[in-house]
């Protein structure tokens, strides 16, 4: 991979069993578009994010894949900032769009290009996204039954 991607990928590691590479996020689609059809990584198990609010790039959006020919268990993971956007892999894998909608939903990362990207799990009118580590989840919770379900917190 880093023959044909040379710096995109800018490491490949193993641990604990578990092989992965981290990833320029400009060139995700490629990259995972070669893992589909070259190295046959044809299941997009899942698309997560982790977010670290210490580091210069805040989030790691990570990619679970599965080879079924191979039997091969394959993380990509992609380190953004706040506000970047990473292209969306639904050209790609047609699960992505769900997938990537939940992350969007839930951390508030965008994917450029996505087909239909609006909040799955939660009300459009939801303010924040509950994954993030600095979210207050009562405070939004309380507003949230307030508003909607006429219900006045006990607090």
């Amino acid at each position: 991979m880093r023959q044909r991607f040379g710096g995109a990928i800018r490491e490949s590691l193993t641990y604990l069993g578990q092989n992965y590479f981290l990833i320029e996020a400009s060139s995700i689609v490629p990259v995972c578009r070669s893992l589909k059809h070259e190295e046959e990584f044809n299941y997009l198990v899942d698309v997560t994010a982790v977010d670290y609010p210490q580091r210069e790039k805040r989030f790691e959006v990570v990619y679970q894949l599965y080879s079924f020919p191979r039997n091969v268990r394959l993380r990509l993971k992609v380190p953004l900032g706040e506000g970047e956007e990473i292209a969306s892999v639904t050209s790609v894998w047609r699960t992505a769009e769900w997938l990537e909608r939940e992350v969007y939903d839930m951390f508030g990362i965008r994917f450029a290009g996505h087909p239909n990207l609006k909040r799955i799990l939660l009300p459009e009118d939801w303010q924040g996204h509950p994954l993030r580590k600095d979210y207050d989840i009562l405070q939004q919770d309380a507003q949230w039954v307030q508003e909607n379900l006429h219900i006045e917190s006990g607090q």
